[in-house]
């Protein structure tokens, strides 16, 4: 049974190289992976680490391009594989425009649709934005669903999707143990953090991502004025891997300038964004993904966004929203360096995004389904 999988960003990768793995050490199936290098150097980081070869590689970055014009590429390129592969099943993940494309170009071929981390929604199509309706493009297509959460689940099925539904956990805990034993075996995987840890020793080191479209301009600016007078404490120490998007950098540049509490630094590849997340006192973030990566490494979250499709987070306690009043992003961050309590709360917090085996457990469905 030919199993094609595909993914085109860092995320992605990071939750579907388990799946990949998984697969792979069941007779019977071939896993072929197909990148579409939505984001070029990020991807290519995780697949490094991953020691994993696409088969298929459609390069398709393209800097400044438009959405539609990044879709109808994606839509064309990834039918075209399908055509030449004919594969039995697609696997697609999460909310980008690769894994709407893929489940699209899969149903114009009549090729069933397994989608892993199903079911997140904000209940906003446009907070995340596009995020939010890729994934409810990919959920009517889909004949398994690979929810990380009883919550997803429960989603999915307000929608009327029933059938195929999979509580597995969300595969990002996988790939987060499976790298951090990497990490405690050769720790020079993530050696480039060691001039930062020194240089910020016995300060409380904040975790700074952000990256999303809807905080484009004003929320970006709110938010770079945040950092700038958490930074300005002598008991603090910001660092700040900065994502490639210019809506980011030009922003940050013209606000944070070059202060010396604060580690403006290339994007991490996975082991040392890994090691980050173990080194910092809280993650402060926009991403979707550092909601479940931080708890499981006991570390509380700062959601600067109104919404989160996310909410199992929220509700456990391990992260909280504070949108992106930069008063606001400042008092909560301030409470939780100075009030132990408070902190504690939410490190201790369970996480509710899975034990790290959800790529078995996918790769199971599968397999039975192929039998």
């Amino acid at each position: 049974m030919k199993v094609l999988l595909i993914f085109g960003t860092r995320p992605e990768a990071i939750k579907l190289f388990p799946v990949v793995r998984a697969l792979a050490a069941i007779p019977g199936i071939t896993p072929r992976v197909c990148v579409t290098a939505q984001h070029r150097g990020l991807l290519d980081q995780v697949l490094a680490i991953a020691g994993l070869t696409p088969d298929i590689d459609l390069d398709l970055m393209e800097p400044g391009q438009t959405l539609d014009r990044l879709t109808a590429r994606l839509l064309t390129g990834l039918g075209e594989v399908m055509d030449r592969e004919q594969p039995a099943r697609v696997i697609v993940q999460g909310d980008t425009a690769t894994a709407m494309a893929g489940a699209l170009a899969a149903y114009y071929r009549k090729i069933p649709v397994a989608h892993v981390e199903a079911g997140l929604r904000s209940g906003n199509i446009y907070h995340p934005w596009p995020e939010e309706v890729n994934r409810r493009i990919v959920a009517p297509i889909a004949d398994l669903h690979f929810a990380p959460t009883t919550t997803a689940a429960q989603a999915l099925a307000r929608e009327n999707i029933r059938g195929g539904v999979h509580v597995t956990g969300n595969t990002v805990i996988d790939a987060l143990h499976w790298t951090s034993a990497r990490i405690d075996a050769d720790p020079s995987l993530a050696a480039g953090l060691d001039e930062v840890a020194a240089r910020f020793a016995g300060r409380k080191l904040i975790l700074v991502t952000t990256h999303r479209r809807e905080n484009f301009g004003g929320g970006m600016e709110n938010i770079a004025n945040a950092i700038a007078r958490i930074a300005a404490r002598a008991d603090t120490a910001v660092l700040f891997p900065m994502h490639p998007n210019p809506n980011v950098g030009a922003v940050m540049d013209a606000i944070l300038g070059d202060r010396p509490n604060i580690a403006r630094i290339e994007p991490l590849d996975y082991p040392h964004f890994i090691r980050a997340l173990g080194m910092c006192h809280l993650a402060l973030t926009d991403s979707g993904g550092v909601q479940e990566e931080a708890p499981a490494l006991g570390k509380p979250v700062l959601v600067m966004r109104d919404t989160t499709e996310r909410p199992e987070g929220i509700a456990a306690g391990t992260a909280k929203l504070v949108g992106t009043d930069a008063d606001r992003i400042v008092s909560e961050v301030f409470t939780l360096i100075d009030d132990k309590a408070a902190y504690s709360a939410m490190a201790r917090a369970h996480n509710p995004f899975g034990d790290g085996h959800a790529a078995v457990r996918i790769a199971g469905v599968i397999a039975d389904g192929a039998g």
